[in-house]
This record gives structure tokens, sequence and C-alpha cells, in this order.
């Protein structure tokens, strides 16, 4: 089962740049829950916890409550604006999730036993192409992670998706191409030039 973060937060009842201006004048995040079929519902969230929860792993692909005076209301993050300055959050939109849906979300990669690499042993370097690789899911099992083994892969080696098992019940959204998530690549050797001594003693 996926885990299911509760938060906070309170009804907006006007909408509008002017509205969500002042919103934040009194202390909290504009946001929206939209989706399902319903009506979006403006909402207000602290900022402290949203900025908290932001600053975890997988913020777009963690399931979320909102509690609303006592009302739960089970939603994914699709986007945050922030601040170019300070880059505290701005506004916040929120994707209702309905029983049984189906939905996108961008998985991180982890990869592990680089030290059973014979590439990476000999001084290979692991080239990441996809940090992130989306998916399509139930979003009742909604994966934390891709996991990635590079036991006994070498220099020259391309990891493709097929390469790697996808968590159960996922399937990427790119399907007409083995894509690759990262390649295991010779190591830079970097070409020293002779200072004046080196080039004048290797004349004489």
């Amino acid at each position: 089962m996926t885990e299911v973060t509760i938060i906070a937060a309170e009804i907006r009842e006007r909408a509008g740049k002017g509205a969500a201006r002042a919103t934040r004048r009194s202390g909290r995040v504009p946001g929206v829950i939209y989706g399902n079929k319903l009506e979006p519902m403006l909402i207000a969230l602290t900022p402290k916890e949203l900025d908290r929860e932001i600053h975890r792993a997988g913020f777009f692909a963690r399931l979320f409550d909102v509690e609303i005076e006592g009302t739960k209301h089970r939603v994914l993050a699709r986007d945050v604006q922030f601040d170019v300055v300070t880059d505290r959050p701005l506004h916040v939109d929120f994707l209702r999730i309905g029983a049984g849906s189906s939905v996108t979300v961008e998985v991180p990669v982890h990869f592990i036993n680089q030290d059973k690499s014979p590439g990476l042993r000999r001084g290979g370097v692991l080239n990441v192409v996809r940090h992130e690789v989306e998916l399509i899911c139930n979003a009742a099992n909604i994966p934390s992670e891709i996991i990635v083994d590079l036991s006994g892969y070498d220099i020259g080696t391309s990891i493709h998706i097929s390469m790697i098992k996808v968590p159960e019940g996922a399937k990427p959204t790119i399907t007409d191409r083995d894509f690759t998530i990262a390649t295991v690549a010779a190591p830079t050797v970097e070409v020293k030039e002779p200072g004046a001594g080196e080039a004048e003693a290797a004349a004489s």
C-alpha cells in the first residue's frame, strides 16, 4: 500500500490574483484541488508544512490526504509555483484521485551495488541518463523508486528499461523504444601537456 501523507488546509472563498496575494499576506500559501469530475476547491496551506513536504523526496509521486474541516481529500501534487527571488512556494495545484484511478508519475531511479560493477571498479564512470522514469500505475500502489542493480556491468554497457524490473502493476509511458537509463563509460583520461623543462629534456 502506498504511503499517504496528511496535510492540513483551509478553504479559500475567492479566486483570482488579488485573492491569492491576500492569502499570502495572511501567511498562507494558496492552492487548488481539481479533477475527478468535481468542481475545483480553493484552499490555503501552512507554508512551513508545505515546504517540508516539497523538500522530501518524490513530492510529485506521493499521495496526500488534504484535510479540510475534518474531511480528507486524496490528491497528488501536480504543480508548484515558486518565488524567483526567495524560492518560496507561491501556489500549489493538487489533482483529486478517485478509487481505482490510474495516474502518471515520475518515479526516481536508485542505483545499487556500484561496488559489484567490474566497470566501475576499474575506474569507469556511471553516466545517468534518466534520474526519473515516468510510469503509469494504480494510485493505490505508486512505487517509491525504481531499483537498478549494477552488479556485473562492465565498461561499455548501456542499461535500458528492458533490463530493469519495473514495479508490479506499473508500466513506462514510453512504449515505442527501449530507452536508456544509464551507461557505464570508460574513465576520462586527462592528457597533460609537457612543461617547458620536460620538453627541453625530451629534445636533448
